[in-house]
Formats: structure tokens, sequence, C-alpha cells
């Protein structure tokens, strides 16, 4: 246990479920306001805004994009609201965010929201394995000889797996983050965004941000443009959760709530800046056919080839300082979902050095499936991205479902007021995510239902599903094959 908690204290906090770790740790020291603020803010900052220029300008112009980081900042920080309420509301939940969605909706809804979560973290690791080798790419392929590609060649593959089963093999043995590394990842971070930020805002060219403002030329209305961002901007903020796990270790409860207000408008800031900044350097359709990650192609435009090594070298450090923990982070969603009785009892397997090996095994068995996967249909990071952000829809939605279900059950306005607000917001996500992400979800969840059929039956003292699951998983099942369907036509 002391051993994970090594990678807490490190700093690279991604997921709600982090708050297993040490919830038994006696810890000496207490976090002030900067260190909350700067935990919070590393959650959020990570490999997906290095790729944000061309992410964004290939969803819309600059009208729709100032509109959809609006609706994104407002509905983040209900999110981060409903959260830190629950966290305090009931201190009793505090096995992850599926125990909201199961103790507000049943064991047929909460392990949909630990499912959807465990994918999400999945494919977020297969994420970064692909960005690192994406970037290397810079380095090595030139127009004629395509050696790492988009993380998606043979030779990428090999470097990827690699690269997954050495982290496996050093999370198995117990292996200490030192907090030199976390300093070092934190700022690869921010340094190289520093650097991007000034020196854009010198180049920064009027004429080529207003030129064809609202997306005439794109030939999708202003609206349209807003929903295609959406799915690109909950992603960079997946972590905003973070906020929760680090309640514990306060020094004032109250830092808790300010902390997450002052990561997420810091986090909100650097996206629009890096995004808005971009599209003035060079124009939109040019900007929207740049590889990921684009910002370093932008680099290489403002300061020259060394432009290039800066950010390359920034990301790459960056996400292998994230790694080992996001590969924690996977593993233990399925392991805490166990021990509730809501996935397999094969999950709950730990090893001597008290880390979930069986649960880490089988998801990493699952990210080298999708590395495969990924190689044999030539996805890029983009596809992942819009997986990983679909499939986390779900669980941030019933976080505000919850605190909704809360705030009746007290009669108070102002957790309805709270909880209408984070329910509104992931509602518009699932609306503007668009049909064939929501059928991909749906064709993603349905396999999940066998697994929790599974983990029901090895669970003698379960209770019987009622006749709504009951009917919800029959509709599942049915609607996957038409949904199979149109996808693949």
């Amino acid at each position: 246990m002391s051993n994970m908690c090594s990678i807490f204290r490190a700093g690279v906090l991604a997921n709600r479920v982090d708050y297993i770790i040490f919830r038994n740790v006696s810890l000496e020291k207490k976090l002030g306001l900067t260190s909350l603020t700067a935990l919070v803010l590393s959650s959020m900052v990570g490999a997906g805004v290095f790729s944000l220029p061309q992410n964004m300008a290939q969803a819309g112009s600059p009208a729709a994009l100032m509109i959809g980081w609006g609706i994104t900042g407002i509905g983040i920080l209900f999110l981060a609201a409903s959260l830190l309420l629950l966290s305090r509301l009931r201190p009793d939940l505090d096995s992850g965010i599926f125990t909201y969605a199961k103790e507000g909706f049943g064991e047929l809804v909460g392990f949909c929201s630990a499912w959807g979560y465990w994918f999400c973290a999945i494919i977020a690791n297969v994420s970064y394995l692909v960005i690192v080798f994406a970037s290397l790419s810079f380095f090595t392929d030139t127009e004629h000889t395509v050696i790492f590609g988009d993380g998606n060649t043979w030779q990428s593959l090999i470097g990827e797996s690699i690269l997954l089963w050495f982290v496996h093999w050093l999370v198995l043995r117990g292996v200490q983050t030192a907090a030199g590394v976390n300093l070092l990842a934190t700022i690869a971070k921010l340094l190289p965004l520093g650097i991007f930020v000034i020196l854009a805002i010198i180049a920064f060219k009027m004429d080529v941000f207003t030129f064809d403002f609202s997306g005439i030329e794109m030939g999708v209305p202003v609206w349209q443009q807003v929903k295609d961002t959406m799915l690109i901007t909950l992603w960079v903020f997946i972590g905003v959760e973070g906020a929760v796990v680090v309640s514990a270790r306060a020094k004032k409860r109250k830092d808790i709530g300010i902390a997450t207000l002052l990561a997420v408008i810091s986090a909100l800031s650097v996206y629009l800046l890096v995004t808005l900044l971009s599209l003035g350097l060079v124009p939109r359709p040019e900007l929207a056919e740049m590889r990921n990650p684009s910002m370093a192609t932008l680099m290489v435009g403002l300061m020259g080839s060394s432009g290039e090594i800066v950010i390359i070298a920034g990301l790459i450090i960056s996400v292998c300082g994230a790694y080992l923990s996001w590969t924690i982070m996977a593993a233990e969603v399925p392991f805490i979902a166990s021990l509730h009785g809501s996935f397999p009892k094969e999950f709950k397997k730990q090893n001597s050095q008290k880390s979930p090996a069986s649960s880490l095994w089988i998801t990493n068995m699952a990210i080298q499936l999708s590395l495969v996967l990924i190689w044999l249909s030539g996805s890029n990071y983009n596809t992942l991205l819009s997986i990983a952000s679909e499939m986390i829809l779900v669980p941030y939605f019933l976080v505000g479902a919850f605190l909704m279900k809360v705030a009746f059950q007290r009669s108070s306005r102002a957790l309805f007021a709270i909880a209408f607000g984070a329910c509104t917001y992931g509602l518009w996500l699932l609306y503007a995510s668009g049909l064939m992400n929501l059928l991909l979800s749906v064709v993603l969840y349905a396999p999940g239902l066998l697994v929790f059929l599974y983990a029901r039956q090895q669970n003698q003292k379960r209770r019987p599903l009622n006749r709504a699951e009951k009917l919800s998983m029959v509709a599942l099942f049915l609607v996957v094959a038409p949904s199979t369907w149109l996808l693949i036509h």
C-alpha cells in the first residue's frame, strides 16, 4: 500500500478511485492551498493539450471554439462542485465515482458506471502509448520513410508493447516514484506550454485569426461546430475529480473547493490560450491538417527546429511521468468494483506488494489488444480521444443525477441548482457527441453486461434484479445488432 501511496504523493492524480490507495494511510504533512491547486491542475493538464490546436481547428471556427470552451468551463465547474458536495454529504461512499451510481440507482447502473470508467482508463492509457511514439516520429520519419507514423505502425506496436509490459513489471514490484520525477514531469508540462504561449502572443496575427471567424467556409453551422468540440473539451478536463481525492490531505477543508475552482480556471485559461493563439498563427484549414502533437509543428514556425525538440521532449517526459500512475489507476477501477461485488472475483487478487495483480494483468492485456487493433485499423490519437470521452459520459452524468437525488431527500434548493447544472451539462454532452458515438458506446457497454451477470453468479448474497434493471439489460442487448450494423455501414 505504501508503494502505491508514493505515486499518489507524486501528484499525478487522474481518477476518483485514487482515494482507496491512501485512505488508511497516516500522513504527517497536510497540503496547503497552493499544493492542492497544483495537484488538481496536474491531474487535468496532460498529453491532450499538446494536440489541442489541431483537434480544435478540425472541429470548429474561432467563434465556435470560444462558445464551446465557455459551455465546457461552466459545465465542468458544476461537475466539480457536485463531486465536492457529495464527498462532504456522503463521506461513507469513499470507493470511487461508481459507488454514487450504485447507491443512488442500483447495482446495474453502478456497474455501468464502473465499466465506463474502466474502459475510459484503458483507452486513456492506450492514447498515452500512441502519442509517445507518434511524437518520436517527428525525429525518425521522413517524407519517404515512415517508421512510427501516427503511433499505429508495426514498429510503434513493438515499442508500445515493450513500454506497456515494462511498466507492468515495475508496478507488480511496487515501484516507488520519487518526488523529483514528478517535479520533472510537471515542469515538462508547464515549461513548454509557457514558452509556446509567450511566443504565440508575440507572433499572433489578428487578420489570420478573424479570417472566416464563424467558419462559413467549413459549410457547417456554428452550433454544429460547437457540438463537434464537446468531446474534445471534455477529454482535456478528465481528472477534475482529483480534488475529491486529496480532501483528507488538506490543511483546511474549505481549501478543497477553492483549489478546484483555481485549478479549473487555470486549466481553462491554458486551453483557451493554446487554442485561440494557434488560430492566429496559421489559417484554420492548415492547422486542421497538421500531424499530432500539432503544437510541435507550430513551435518550429515560432523558434525554428529547436521548437520541435522542446515540445516533443516535454510531451514524452510528461506522458512517461504520468503513465505509471495511470497504469495503477486503470487497474484500481475493476479492483475496487470487485470488492463491492460489481466485478468478478478474479479482479480481487493482490500480490505480496499489495498491488492489484490480477486486475493489472487483465487491464494490461486489454490495453495490448487495443494496441493491436490500432495497428490493424490504422486508427490514431483522435479516434482514441472520441472513444475515451464517450465512455466517461455516463459516469460523469450519474454524479449529477445522484446529487439531484440527495437534493430532493434534503429538500435543498442550492443542491438542486448545482445538480441540475451538472445533469444538464451531462445530457448536453450525450446529445452533442452525435449518433455514431452514442451507437459506439452502446456496442462497448453491451459486453460489460456479460461480465456483470458473471459477477452476480459468483456473489451468493446478491439481491434479485428488479424489473427495470431486467428490461434495461434486454433493451441494451436488442439494440447491439442494429447499432453494430449502422456503425459498419
